[in-house]
Protein backbone atom coordinates (compact mmCIF):
# COMPACT_ATOMS: atom_id res chain seq x y z
CA UNK A 1 0.00 0.00 0.00
CA UNK A 2 1.32 3.41 -0.99
CA UNK A 3 1.70 5.78 1.95
CA UNK A 4 1.99 9.56 1.72
CA UNK A 5 4.11 11.73 3.98
CA UNK A 6 2.42 14.51 5.91
CA UNK A 7 4.31 17.55 4.56
CA UNK A 8 3.16 19.75 7.42
CA UNK A 9 4.64 17.31 9.92
CA UNK A 10 7.76 16.95 7.79
CA UNK A 11 8.24 20.72 7.72
CA UNK A 12 7.90 20.80 11.50
CA UNK A 13 10.57 18.10 11.83
CA UNK A 14 13.00 19.88 9.48
CA UNK A 15 12.47 23.21 11.27
CA UNK A 16 13.10 21.62 14.69
CA UNK A 17 16.28 20.01 13.34
CA UNK A 18 17.47 23.35 11.90
CA UNK A 19 16.73 25.44 14.98
CA UNK A 20 17.74 22.85 17.56
CA UNK A 21 14.54 22.94 19.59
CA UNK A 22 10.75 22.87 19.57
CA UNK A 23 10.42 26.37 21.05
CA UNK A 24 12.40 28.12 18.29
CA UNK A 25 10.73 26.00 15.62
CA UNK A 26 7.28 26.92 16.93
CA UNK A 27 8.19 30.60 16.65
CA UNK A 28 9.29 30.23 13.02
CA UNK A 29 6.24 28.17 12.10
CA UNK A 30 3.81 30.45 13.98
CA UNK A 31 2.52 27.47 15.96
CA UNK A 32 2.33 26.54 19.61
CA UNK A 33 4.96 24.23 21.06
CA UNK A 34 2.33 21.57 21.68
CA UNK A 35 1.21 21.71 18.05
CA UNK A 36 4.78 21.18 16.83
CA UNK A 37 5.28 18.32 19.30
CA UNK A 38 2.07 16.66 18.04
CA UNK A 39 3.26 16.92 14.44
CA UNK A 40 6.59 15.33 15.36
CA UNK A 41 4.80 12.51 17.16
CA UNK A 42 2.49 11.98 14.18
CA UNK A 43 5.46 11.72 11.83
CA UNK A 44 7.27 9.24 14.09
CA UNK A 45 4.11 7.12 14.35
CA UNK A 46 3.54 7.16 10.59
CA UNK A 47 7.13 6.10 9.86
CA UNK A 48 7.39 3.74 12.82
CA UNK A 49 10.81 5.20 13.64
CA UNK A 50 12.18 7.36 16.46
CA UNK A 51 13.38 10.60 14.87
CA UNK A 52 14.35 12.84 17.77
CA UNK A 53 15.65 12.37 21.28
CA UNK A 54 14.41 15.02 23.70
CA UNK A 55 16.68 16.32 26.46
CA UNK A 56 16.82 19.24 28.87
CA UNK A 57 18.98 21.19 26.42
CA UNK A 58 16.78 20.65 23.38
CA UNK A 59 16.65 17.81 20.89
CA UNK A 60 19.07 15.72 18.88
CA UNK A 61 18.37 13.51 15.90
CA UNK A 62 18.52 9.75 15.90
CA UNK A 63 20.26 8.01 12.99
CA UNK A 64 16.82 7.56 11.40
CA UNK A 65 16.16 11.27 11.90
CA UNK A 66 19.42 12.21 10.18
CA UNK A 67 18.42 10.11 7.18
CA UNK A 68 14.97 11.68 7.05
CA UNK A 69 16.42 15.20 7.31
CA UNK A 70 18.37 14.78 4.07
CA UNK A 71 15.25 13.61 2.23
CA UNK A 72 13.11 16.20 4.02
CA UNK A 73 15.17 19.12 2.74
CA UNK A 74 14.85 17.88 -0.83
CA UNK A 75 11.13 17.09 -0.59
CA UNK A 76 10.26 20.48 0.90
CA UNK A 77 12.49 22.33 -1.56
CA UNK A 78 10.70 20.66 -4.48
CA UNK A 79 7.31 21.25 -2.87
CA UNK A 80 8.02 24.96 -2.36
CA UNK A 81 9.47 25.34 -5.85
CA UNK A 82 6.43 23.69 -7.44
CA UNK A 83 4.03 25.76 -5.35
CA UNK A 84 5.76 28.98 -6.40
CA UNK A 85 5.66 28.03 -10.07
CA UNK A 86 2.12 26.70 -10.18
CA UNK A 87 0.35 29.37 -8.15
CA UNK A 88 -0.23 33.03 -8.86
CA UNK A 89 2.36 34.94 -6.86
CA UNK A 90 0.74 38.06 -5.44
CA UNK A 91 3.98 39.81 -4.57
CA UNK A 92 6.78 40.72 -6.93
CA UNK A 93 9.38 43.46 -7.04
CA UNK A 94 12.25 44.53 -4.80
CA UNK A 95 12.88 45.32 -1.15
CA UNK A 96 15.93 47.45 -0.29
CA UNK A 97 17.39 46.36 3.06
CA UNK A 98 20.28 48.19 4.76
CA UNK A 99 22.46 46.58 7.45
CA UNK A 100 25.79 47.66 9.01
CA UNK A 101 28.46 45.11 8.19
CA UNK A 102 29.21 44.43 11.85
CA UNK A 103 25.71 43.04 12.52
CA UNK A 104 25.19 41.03 9.34
CA UNK A 105 26.06 37.97 11.40
CA UNK A 106 24.66 35.90 12.95
CA UNK A 107 21.04 36.51 11.89
CA UNK A 108 20.79 38.27 8.53
CA UNK A 109 21.78 35.30 6.27
CA UNK A 110 19.04 33.17 7.81
CA UNK A 111 16.51 35.99 7.48
CA UNK A 112 17.32 36.41 3.79
CA UNK A 113 17.09 32.65 3.21
CA UNK A 114 13.65 32.43 4.81
CA UNK A 115 12.38 35.45 2.89
CA UNK A 116 13.65 34.07 -0.42
CA UNK A 117 11.98 30.72 0.20
CA UNK A 118 8.62 32.31 1.00
CA UNK A 119 8.73 35.02 -1.70
CA UNK A 120 10.90 33.73 -4.56
CA UNK A 121 9.79 36.53 -6.93
CA UNK A 122 10.80 39.35 -4.61
CA UNK A 123 14.40 40.52 -4.88
CA UNK A 124 16.14 41.73 -1.72
CA UNK A 125 18.74 44.39 -2.47
CA UNK A 126 21.09 44.26 0.53
CA UNK A 127 23.11 47.40 1.28
CA UNK A 128 25.92 47.27 3.83
CA UNK A 129 26.94 50.64 5.23
CA UNK A 130 27.27 52.63 8.45
CA UNK A 131 24.26 53.60 10.55
CA UNK A 132 24.40 57.33 9.76
CA UNK A 133 24.58 56.69 6.01
CA UNK A 134 21.75 54.14 6.11
CA UNK A 135 19.50 56.56 8.01
CA UNK A 136 20.29 59.32 5.52
CA UNK A 137 19.44 57.07 2.58
CA UNK A 138 16.19 56.04 4.24
CA UNK A 139 15.27 59.69 4.82
CA UNK A 140 15.93 60.31 1.13
CA UNK A 141 13.48 57.52 0.27
CA UNK A 142 16.06 55.08 -1.10
CA UNK A 143 15.71 52.23 1.43
CA UNK A 144 12.67 50.31 2.67
CA UNK A 145 14.09 48.82 5.86
CA UNK A 146 17.29 49.31 7.87
CA UNK A 147 19.00 47.91 10.93
CA UNK A 148 21.26 50.21 12.95
CA UNK A 149 23.66 50.27 15.89
CA UNK A 150 23.02 53.22 18.22
CA UNK A 151 23.20 54.31 21.85
CA UNK A 152 19.45 54.93 21.95
CA UNK A 153 16.61 54.71 19.44
CA UNK A 154 15.01 57.48 17.40
CA UNK A 155 11.31 58.03 16.81
CA UNK A 156 9.80 55.33 14.65
CA UNK A 157 12.46 52.77 15.50
CA UNK A 158 12.26 49.59 17.51
CA UNK A 159 15.03 48.03 19.57
CA UNK A 160 15.78 44.42 18.74
CA UNK A 161 18.62 43.93 21.20
CA UNK A 162 20.72 45.86 23.73
CA UNK A 163 24.23 44.48 24.11
CA UNK A 164 27.65 45.74 25.24
CA UNK A 165 30.66 46.51 23.12
CA UNK A 166 33.55 44.13 23.73
CA UNK A 167 37.28 44.32 23.01
CA UNK A 168 38.35 42.25 20.00
CA UNK A 169 41.74 41.07 18.79
CA UNK A 170 43.51 38.28 16.96
CA UNK A 171 42.95 34.76 18.30
CA UNK A 172 45.76 34.34 20.83
CA UNK A 173 46.96 37.87 20.07
CA UNK A 174 49.16 39.97 22.34
CA UNK A 175 49.15 43.43 20.76
CA UNK A 176 46.44 44.56 23.19
CA UNK A 177 49.09 44.58 25.93
CA UNK A 178 51.18 47.24 24.19
CA UNK A 179 51.23 50.96 25.06
CA UNK A 180 49.91 53.05 23.43
CA UNK A 181 46.97 50.81 22.57
CA UNK A 182 46.94 50.12 18.83
CA UNK A 183 43.48 50.57 17.27
CA UNK A 184 41.96 49.74 13.87
CA UNK A 185 38.66 51.31 12.78
CA UNK A 186 36.76 52.66 9.79
CA UNK A 187 36.43 56.48 9.91
CA UNK A 188 32.61 56.42 10.10
CA UNK A 189 32.29 53.56 12.57
CA UNK A 190 30.14 54.60 15.54
CA UNK A 191 32.08 52.25 17.82
CA UNK A 192 35.30 54.14 17.02
CA UNK A 193 34.24 57.33 18.78
CA UNK A 194 32.78 55.46 21.76
CA UNK A 195 36.02 53.47 22.15
CA UNK A 196 38.24 56.54 21.94
CA UNK A 197 36.13 58.35 24.55
CA UNK A 198 36.35 55.44 26.99
CA UNK A 199 40.12 55.16 26.61
CA UNK A 200 40.63 58.89 27.01
CA UNK A 201 38.47 58.96 30.13
CA UNK A 202 40.46 56.02 31.57
CA UNK A 203 43.77 57.77 30.84
CA UNK A 204 44.94 55.01 28.49
CA UNK A 205 47.00 56.29 25.54
CA UNK A 206 45.96 55.01 22.11
CA UNK A 207 47.07 55.25 18.50
CA UNK A 208 44.85 54.72 15.42
CA UNK A 209 47.33 52.61 13.45
CA UNK A 210 44.82 51.35 10.86
CA UNK A 211 42.32 53.88 9.49
CA UNK A 212 40.55 52.40 6.48
CA UNK A 213 37.15 52.50 4.77
CA UNK A 214 37.51 48.79 4.04
CA UNK A 215 36.03 46.41 6.61
CA UNK A 216 38.18 43.61 5.20
CA UNK A 217 41.33 45.65 5.72
CA UNK A 218 40.32 46.22 9.33
CA UNK A 219 39.63 42.50 9.84
CA UNK A 220 42.91 41.51 8.20
CA UNK A 221 44.89 43.91 10.39
CA UNK A 222 43.25 42.64 13.55
CA UNK A 223 43.60 38.96 12.65
CA UNK A 224 47.32 39.62 11.99
CA UNK A 225 47.59 40.98 15.57
CA UNK A 226 48.57 44.45 14.33
CA UNK A 227 45.80 46.24 16.23
CA UNK A 228 42.61 45.72 18.22
CA UNK A 229 39.00 46.70 17.67
CA UNK A 230 35.62 46.74 19.42
CA UNK A 231 32.34 45.18 18.37
CA UNK A 232 29.02 44.00 19.69
CA UNK A 233 28.96 40.83 21.75
CA UNK A 234 27.52 37.96 19.74
CA UNK A 235 28.01 39.63 16.34
CA UNK A 236 31.76 39.35 15.85
CA UNK A 237 33.76 38.25 12.82
CA UNK A 238 35.23 34.72 12.85
CA UNK A 239 38.64 36.36 12.37
CA UNK A 240 38.51 38.04 15.78
CA UNK A 241 38.20 36.81 19.34
CA UNK A 242 37.14 38.59 22.52
CA UNK A 243 40.28 39.79 24.33
CA UNK A 244 40.80 38.06 27.71
CA UNK A 245 42.03 41.24 29.40
CA UNK A 246 40.67 40.43 32.89
CA UNK A 247 39.87 44.08 33.60
CA UNK A 248 43.08 45.53 32.17
CA UNK A 249 40.99 47.35 29.55
CA UNK A 250 38.07 49.61 30.55
CA UNK A 251 34.44 48.58 30.33
CA UNK A 252 32.73 49.63 27.10
CA UNK A 253 29.21 51.11 26.71
CA UNK A 254 25.99 49.38 25.71
CA UNK A 255 24.60 49.75 22.21
CA UNK A 256 21.20 49.01 20.70
CA UNK A 257 20.53 47.08 17.55
CA UNK A 258 17.51 48.92 16.15
CA UNK A 259 15.27 48.55 13.12
CA UNK A 260 13.46 51.27 11.13
CA UNK A 261 10.96 51.06 8.29
CA UNK A 262 10.70 53.89 5.78
CA UNK A 263 8.27 56.65 6.80
CA UNK A 264 4.85 56.02 5.34
CA UNK A 265 5.98 52.78 3.75
CA UNK A 266 3.11 50.56 2.62
CA UNK A 267 5.36 47.88 1.18
CA UNK A 268 3.89 44.66 2.57
CA UNK A 269 7.05 42.77 1.65
CA UNK A 270 9.25 45.13 3.66
CA UNK A 271 7.01 44.53 6.67
CA UNK A 272 7.21 40.77 6.13
CA UNK A 273 10.99 41.02 6.00
CA UNK A 274 10.86 43.03 9.22
CA UNK A 275 8.81 40.23 10.81
CA UNK A 276 11.53 37.72 9.94
CA UNK A 277 14.15 40.02 11.51
CA UNK A 278 12.06 40.31 14.70
CA UNK A 279 11.69 36.55 14.90
CA UNK A 280 15.43 36.04 14.45
CA UNK A 281 16.07 38.34 17.42
CA UNK A 282 13.24 36.84 19.47
CA UNK A 283 11.09 39.98 19.34
CA UNK A 284 7.42 39.04 19.11
CA UNK A 285 5.89 42.40 18.19
CA UNK A 286 7.07 45.77 16.97
CA UNK A 287 7.52 48.46 19.62
CA UNK A 288 8.20 51.80 17.95
CA UNK A 289 9.78 54.71 19.79
CA UNK A 290 7.41 57.64 20.34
Amino acid sequence: MIRNLDLTALRAFVTVAQTGGVTKAAGQLHLTQSAVSMQLKRLETALGQPLLVRSGRGVRMTSQGEQLLDYGHRILRLNDELWARMTDQKYEGEVVFGVPSDIVYPHVPGVLRRFSQEFPRVKVHLISSFTAKLKARMEAGNIDLIMTTEHGVDKGGETLLSTPLIWLGAPGGEVWQETPLRLAFEPDCMFRHATQAVLTEAGIPWDMVVDSDSTRTIEASISADLAIHTGLAGATSPYMDPIPHNGALPELPMFNINMYAANGATNAMAERLADFVRQAYGVATAVAAE
